[in-house]
């Protein structure tokens, strides 16, 4: 099939489609999976009430089965993005237009890399072509791809999408046995100063890690309160509903790794983690204790001891969070890559991203020397 023979069509939702078609499609990321786009869906976290509405773009094979798709959704808002487009949108209004709504090719409220043009590379074209489309048809003003696969990239900029870097901390594992071994690498301060974070942190607490059917709904519960004051505090109010947990747990619980911290028998804090084929993907932390140094115990110690434990190549902590260098994560670049079709503002956009790739190639080498690994 070539990129000039398909047909493509919006589906009204992930859910509608087939789940063993769809997955085939997702490379095994877990937050392409069918299980985590319809439990966005069916919780009600994503549609009207929360700004993303569902409109992945598909194109089907001749057997009419599912050959190549888009995760997108029309958005009235840039909340839950972790690109930010706040000062696009403003300048767009300042000069009469409507910013939104837009398209958002995107995992909605996750900021971690994964493809995005789902099927084969020769459909790419089609694809994006499409996502044009819809945009011209639904006088949407722009389309925005996020946490590209670094390999679909060139994809994207053959088509005269524009591409934009960010940084994120992510953890290498370069062979290690144990965390131990891990320390072993770092200078002698900053093994001590983990040592000592560590401490702290377990002193007084027991410190579980659950995964498959050890997750039940009380522990669900416990997090929800955990997500709840985060989310509250850092967003406003949460995008996940609480209904989202429970049906991650139902259908992709073998995949969840839930970190939780007691007292006794009462659960104090949480983190949770998504299990990839290569990578563990570190998403929502919640306490309702001010413990030192606890965040970083279960965010990013516990998760590196998972990924030891299990294989994995790396750790994705999530977006920002230069406090994460000092703890053996290191600066990786981040991908996205945006349609305007507006000559004048496309111009405008183009002149600020090529500024802030330099910004960003700069602070990427500074942060790169200030890791805490041991030096020559």
């Amino acid at each position: 099939m070539s990129a000039d023979d398909v047909i493509a069509r919006i589906a009204p939702s992930v859910g509608s489609l087939p789940a063993a078609k769809w997955d085939a499609l997702s490379d095994g990321n877990p937050f392409l999976s069918h299980a985590f786009l319809s439990a966005l869906e069916d919780s009600g976290s994503v549609g009207e009430r929360s700004g993303w509405s569902p409109a992945p773009i598909t194109i089907a094979a001749a057997d009419g089965s599912l050959a190549a798709a888009l995760p997108a959704y029309v958005k009235t808002h840039s909340q839950g993005e972790y690109v930010f487009d706040h000062s696009w949108a403003d300048a767009w209004h300042r000069a009469g237009g409507e910013y939104y709504p837009k398209l958002q090719i995107a995992v909605p409220f996750t900021p971690a890399t994964g493809p995005r043009l789902l099927g084969a590379p020769a459909l790419a074209p089609a694809l994006l072509a499409a996502a044009e489309q819809v945009c011209a048809d639904n006088s949407l003003s722009s389309a925005h791809a996020t946490f590209i696969e670094p390999a679909q990239l060139p994809l994207f900029e053959a088509a005269g999408w524009m591409p934009r870097c960010d940084i994120q901390y992510h953890w290498e594992n370069r062979g290690y046995a144990s965390f131990e071994d891990f320390l072993g690498e770092l200078s002698s301060r900053k093994r001590k100063d983990i040592r000592k974070e560590r401490a702290s942190a377990q002193e007084g607490v027991t410190i579980e890690r659950l995964t498959g059917a050890a997750i039940k709904p009380e522990h669900w519960d416990s997090f929800w309160h955990f997500y709840q004051d985060t989310g509250s505090r850092k967003w406003g109010h949460p995008y996940l509903t609480r209904a989202a947990f429970t049906l991650l747990g139902e259908r992709m619980a073998e995949r969840i790794v839930l970190v939780l911290a007691f007292v006794g028998t009462e659960p104090i804090a949480g983190a949770l983690n998504f299990i990839g084929p290569e990578a563990l993907y570190g998403r929502y932390w919640g306490a309702v204790v001010d413990k030192p140094f606890l965040h970083f115990e279960l965010c990013y110690y516990q998760a590196i001891d998972v990924a030891i434990e299990l294989g994995l190549s790396r750790v994705e902590a999530g977006a920002q969070g230069q406090h994460k260098l000092a703890r053996g994560y290191e600066p990786v670049q981040t991908w996205s890559a945006h349609y305007i079709h507006h000559p004048g503002f496309r111009a405008a956009v183009a002149d600020f991203l090529e500024q802030e790739r330099t910004g960003v190639a700069e602070q990427r080498l500074h942060l790169g020397e200030r890791t805490p690994f041991r030096k020559g």
